[in-house]
């Protein structure tokens, strides 16, 4: 009797120890999460990586997402928290070193760099685009011409006729295409003709191609690599998904990179909020969440919802055609990015695609 309770008491010893190891074990499988904001180094392809056990995601919902990713033509997406990379995925021959358009999401971009130039001195925003190309760059009468400012090009509120459905008057930029349809600042409108003359405001008061001043100044200083083509009467941005992460995670931080000052959080601030009453979801070249209305791309209607409906409301986000997206969502410390063709209606930026990610992304980000 001795023996069998001693031989009890030592089975129950070694099942309270591997228990108890088994516990141990398991709770330090997980590791603790980083504190404090990261940004990968500029001239390295190492990013540290975050789990989504480390953040307590529903993992049991991430191929869910990377299939619906898959069927609607994604070919790079990426999720940042705080800086380090937690998803990361490719798709339909698309690698970590593919580049791809960016289309409108570069407008963004664009306006970023003209807060630099107006930070150095360069240009300055409310100033006459006449005080930068000259008198006469429209077809307008004198007066109506020298109401428009640089900030009106920011906002989409100079109010040339857009020409929407009408792709060579759309971009075009000669004084015959740049006609009248209302004062600016009175009437808001997507107009594609109008960001490419902020664009050429770049080049004159910079001194150097507004491709090779935002090279200087921004790309290079965050360790982007893409480069600028000209296509379709466009200027068009290309780069790898990572080198949108970076841009977005410089969003994220209001324009500072790793303690450097890229561009002043003033103009950060003033460029992510709303510009104008016209399209209350709209910035400087940035749409917004949150607002109470919006106007699209293609019409004049206001529509009475936020942006992304199912996003956080205070998402802003740089939105190109065929859905290329760079979300920041600032109260999550989020950077999410989707590249590829074409997965809702046709738009040129905001789209059906986006409310439906952002309900599968839901189900993955508690």
């Amino acid at each position: 009797m001795k023996y069998i309770t001693n031989s009890v008491l030592s089975f129950l010893l070694l099942f309270l120890f591997s228990c108890s190891y088994d516990k141990v074990e398991s709770e330090v499988e997980i590791d603790p999460v980083p504190q404090g904001m990261y940004f990968p180094a500029i001239s390295s392809t190492t990013w540290d990586t975050l789990t989504p056990a480390q953040l307590a995601w529903n993992e049991t919902e991430i191929e869910s997402l990377y299939e619906y990713l898959d069927v609607n033509r994604t070919k790079g997406f990426m999720v940042l928290k705080d800086g380090r990379i937690v998803l990361e995925k490719y798709f339909n021959g698309h690698t970590a070193d593919s580049q791809w358009t960016w289309f409108s999401a570069a407008k963004s971009l664009t306006a970023t760099i003209t807060g630099i130039a107006q930070e150095e001195g360069l240009l300055h925003i409310t100033d006459k685009t006449s005080d930068y190309l000259g008198t006469n760059w429209t077809s307008l009468p004198i007066e109506k011409e020298n109401l428009i400012t640089v900030q009106h090009h920011l906002s989409m509120t100079t109010g040339l006729t857009d020409h929407v459905g009408d792709y060579i008057p759309w971009v075009c930029t000669t004084p015959s295409c740049l006609e009248y349809t209302a004062d600016a600042g009175t009437r808001w409108a997507y107009h594609q003709g109008g960001f490419i003359v902020l664009q050429n405001i770049l080049t004159q008061s910079t001194g150097m191609d507004f491709q090779n001043y935002g090279k200087t100044k921004l790309e290079d200083r965050i360790g982007m690599r893409g480069n600028w083509t000209k296509a379709l009467g466009l200027n068009l941005y290309n780069s790898t998904t990572r080198s949108m992460a970076r841009f977005g995670l410089l969003a994220l931080n209001k324009g500072s990179w790793d303690g450097s000052s890229i561009v002043s959080k003033t103009y950060f601030d003033q460029m992510t909020d709303t510009s104008q009453e016209l399209n209350k979801s709209y910035g400087y070249l940035w749409w917004l969440n949150g607002k109470q209305s919006y106007m699209g791309t293609t019409s004049q209607e206001v529509v009475s919802s936020e942006l992304i409906p199912n996003a956080p409301s205070d998402l802003f986000a740089a939105l190109g055609a065929n859905d290329q997206k760079i979300y920041v969502v600032p109260s999550q410390g989020l950077v999410i990015v989707r590249c590829g063709e074409s997965a809702g209606e046709n738009q040129l930026g905001l789209s059906s695609f986006d409310n439906e990610l952002w309900a599968k992304l839901n189900a993955v980000i508690p």
